[in-house]
């Protein structure tokens, strides 16, 4: 299987490289359901050039760790 991995540069601070993400994200999975290109589902994360670890910075729990864990947005729509 094929994989579009993409990396765009994101030279912000934290808050405004996750509210710049969370927009591209949106675009992608409207684009994808509009123009029907049957793609399942999109596996993304947050990451900085600084970890050495595949940190995701859209996971983070109250203490401030951020998790190593892709987000997932799935586009199967259910006709059912």
């Amino acid at each position: 299987m094929y994989r579009l991995h993409i990396d765009i540069p994101m030279p912000f601070s934290e808050e405004d490289a996750l509210k710049k993400s969370e927009t591209i994200i949106a675009f992608l999975q409207n684009t994808i359901l509009i123009e029907n290109l049957q793609i399942d589902q999109i596996n993304y994360r947050l990451g900085h050039d600084d970890d050495r670890q595949k940190s995701n910075y859209f996971i983070k729990d109250a203490n401030g760790h951020v998790n190593n864990k892709k987000s997932k947005i799935n586009l199967v729509v259910d006709d059912t």
